[in-house]
């Protein structure tokens, strides 16, 4: 039976492969992209229209209906995967040095981050295959069918809670500028590094935002026992869009989310992979 060890270094060294890593970087800007059409459907939600989906599905949803969209969309499902693949043999390998517990939660990091890509690459293959890749339908659905669950009610709070920490945490991670230490920022101008420091801040954070309204609404939707608010992003958005001073929120948390999508672009040319 192999050991631990040999698994890692086997590991590494399928993960030192070139095309692996361009099909990584190619998926940077795939996502990207993604990002970008996500900020421009909520700038839509915003200015009053709220008839589109407001969110990655929706992003993508757009994309193919474009020329050569299906294209686009495919392109993106080759990178979502490709990054998968390299984010598991993080996961598998972890970074170099000691194994403490900040080398073991980033490996665990990267195990949810795996999962993350290969959801976007299956959302992209239900949009070229014509199947109903709506976030927002699927999220409420599963929360009707897991309220009328013994215990349901509690299992869709308990999510809403840890969608919530998940918005608290990327807040934290993009205004303490944490990312940094993923970049090869030595092969950075002064000005492209501070450039890419306010696209991380500002994208991150206007990200954990909308991530924390969104499990803000899941729990209110179990407390109140109401699936329809358990719409993921697009509802959070939407609800957002609702209030006084939503429209306005809501813009900056577009541009915020659009900086994100042209700081994927740097992480193509200065992510370490």
């Amino acid at each position: 039976m192999s050991s631990t060890p040999d698994v890692r270094r086997t590991a590494s060294r399928a993960a030192d492969s070139k095309p692996l890593e361009l099909l990584t970087r190619g998926g940077f800007i795939g996502y990207g992209v993604l990002h970008l059409l996500f900020a421009w459907l909520a700038l839509q939600v915003a200015l009053g229209d709220s008839s589109g989906e407001t969110d990655q599905s929706g992003a993508l949803k757009t994309l193919s209906q474009q020329p050569t969209g299906e294209l686009l969309v495919i392109g993106i499902i080759i990178g979502m995967v490709a990054m998968a693949v390299w984010q598991a043999f993080e996961a598998v390998i972890g970074v170099s040095g000691p194994q403490d517990r900040t080398a073991v939660f980033e490996r665990v990091i990267s195990g949810c981050r795996t999962v993350l890509y290969l959801y976007f690459a299956y959302l992209g293959y239900k949009v070229v295959s014509g199947a109903n890749a709506s976030q927002s339908q699927s999220q409420q659905s599963s929360a009707s069918s897991m309220m009328d669950s013994d215990g349901g009610r509690f299992l869709v709070g308990l999510a809403g809670v840890v969608v919530a920490a998940v918005g608290v945490g990327l807040v934290i991670y993009g205004l303490t500028t944490k990312f940094q230490k993923h970049l090869n920022t030595g092969r950075m101008s002064p000005s492209v590094r501070r450039t890419v420091r306010r696209l991380g801040m500002a994208g991150y954070a206007s990200k954990g935002v909308a991530y924390g309204i969104a499990g803000a609404l899941i729990v209110s939707a179990a407390v109140n026992y109401d699936p329809q608010q358990a719409g993921g992003l697009d509802a959070a958005l939407k609800t957002l869009a609702g209030t006084a001073w939503g429209p306005w929120l809501l813009g900056l948390i577009t541009l915020g989310i659009a900086c994100f999508g042209v700081y994927c672009f740097f992480q193509a040319k200065y992510r370490k992979v």
